[in-house]
């Protein structure tokens, strides 16, 4: 503490600064109060006031000097706290306003605190103080609201709607900025809020199906990995484009072929059936050995002593592909009866792979067919298994015949699931939204094949190729090859 020199009349004794319990002890002693300070104290305690004092007693040269210092000190912190923060008030709030109304969300005003330095005596408050800190607090309590129309405005600018939308066949057009009508446009139907039944919505639409409700996901399954649930959309619409590039011609007989015909090729092919339950093929290898005969015949001319040779070779070729166990190359000889030498298949094999280009991977039809099986499962409770071998039954038939290369390998198996479907069932009908979905073909667009499949179905040419007839005339395919479909003109298309 600082020390003052102040002496005591008739008080002997060092100098202190005078207390109560001084000033009580003097009075016990006899003694009495000094009333005023000396004049060396007074001009130290001038000094001392002016050196602290200098910058605020020229800014406010009407104030006294060594008069009221306390009312002096409340004056200048009146100055800086109240009447400077009045225009910053009133500025802050008309910006706050300002911001709100460009900006997406509302922002809240700047809130200022309250100095720290509070006035024993009570300090009179301007009227427009009081009026902005009532401003403030009712912003702090109840947060800004936006207008309708601004928040209308606001969600067109973040979700960027066209002026023009389009659902189906009806057309909305927005008008300014009514929250409602946006609200109209951007929603999806109740019915449809999850992405998988947009994506059926809009394919309905596209396909012109009267019901999106009836389609079946067939790839909600993504337990099973062999499925590959996740991308079997994606490699089918590849196969389908792939079915177009790597295709055989469909006129090879007519436009290439001089010594082997058509005959000699259903032969062929027929031979191969029984070759491939010989061995015990997997139904890919047989579809994929043919699809490589008519690939190599369509530019290739070919002799009717080396037929057979083209087809165990494209057969081997096959069966490395797709087989874990393949055949080796002398029992594919053994098979011909040791026609050909071990030695004459790998050049042929040589031949037939160049050609090819080492491009082995196609779809056929048994490749579509188990898409399109899954998807017609779909509507029973309980595969039916006599539907799946009626339908691969009815696919290989049309391997045997040249006339049905003319038909895409899509096309083949949506229709050989449309006979099956309406073969075993004749009370509904065969064709429902599902199939459309997942087979892009209508009903009315496999009319011509599936009558064309019905003619092989009841063999109405007398064919003696029986290779398949008696493959699933056997009980472990349920001996569908007996079963016949009802007339033509019934089908409804």
């Amino acid at each position: 503490m600082k020390k003052e020199n102040t002496t005591v009349t008739g008080f002997p004794g060092p100098t202190a600064r005078i207390t109560r319990a001084r000033a009580a002890a003097y009075q016990a002693a006899g003694g009495t109060l000094p009333s005023q300070p000396s004049a060396k104290q007074d001009q130290k305690r001038v000094l001392r006031e002016n050196s602290k004092r200098a910058a605020l007693d020229e800014n406010n040269s009407s104030a006294p000097v060594a008069g009221d210092l306390q009312h002096k000190r409340r004056a200048v912190l009146k100055d800086v706290t109240n009447i400077c923060c009045e225009n910053l008030y009133t500025n802050c709030i008309n910006a706050a306003k300002l911001q709100s109304k460009n900006s997406n969300k509302a922002k809240r005003g700047p809130v200022k605190k309250d100095s720290k330095v509070a006035p024993s005596n009570p300090v009179e408050v301007p009227a427009v103080q009081e009026d902005v800190t009532t401003i403030n607090a009712e912003k702090i309590e109840k947060p800004e609201k936006l207008e309708p129309q601004e928040v209308a405005c606001s969600t067109e600018v973040k979700y960027h709607f066209p002026m023009q939308i389009s659902t189906g066949s009806t057309t909305i057009q927005s008008v300014g900025c009514d929250p409602q009508a946006k609200i109209k446009i951007c929603r999806w139907p109740p019915q449809l809020s999850s992405p998988l039944k947009k994506d059926k919505y809009n394919l309905c639409e596209n396909l012109g199906s009267s019901s999106c409700l009836g389609i079946t996901d067939i790839d909600s399954d993504d337990k099973d990995p062999q499925m590959c649930s996740l991308y079997a959309a994606d490699i089918y619409n590849n196969l389908r484009v792939v079915e177009l590039v790597r295709r055989p011609s469909f006129n090879f007989m007519e436009a290439l072929q001089r010594d082997i015909t058509q005959s000699m090729r259903g032969i062929l092919v027929d031979w191969l059936v029984e070759v491939a339950e010989e061995y015990k093929l997997v139904p890919d290898t047989l579809y994929l050995a043919v699809y490589f005969i008519d690939r190599f015949l369509s530019v290739n001319y070919m002799e009717r002593q080396r037929l057979q040779l083209l087809g165990i070779t494209c057969m081997l070729i096959a069966s490395k592909y797709e087989e874990i166990c393949a055949p080796r190359v002398e029992e594919f000889c053994f098979i011909t009866d040791n026609t050909y030498t071990k030695g004459e298949v790998l050049q042929m094999e040589s031949q037939v792979l160049n050609y090819l280009g080492f491009q082995l991977s196609a779809p056929t039809a048994k490749t579509f067919l188990r898409r399109f099986l899954r998807a017609a499962q779909a509507s029973y409770m309980v595969p039916n298994l006599e539907l799946e071998f009626l339908a691969n039954y009815l696919s290989e038939l049309t391997l045997i015949d040249y006339t049905f290369l003319k038909f895409m390998p899509s096309l083949i198996a949506a229709s050989a699931v449309f006979l099956a479907r309406w073969t075993l069932d004749q009370s509904c009908h065969p064709w429902n939204p599902t199939l459309e979905h997942y087979t892009t073909y209508k009903a009315s667009d496999l009319k011509v094949t599936v009558l064309a499949l019905q003619d092989l179905q009841m063999n109405t040419n007398d064919c003696p190729l029986n290779a398949v007839r008696e493959k699933y005339k056997q009980h472990k395919f349920k001996c569908v090859a007996t079963l016949t479909s009802p007339n033509p003109h019934k089908i409804p298309f």
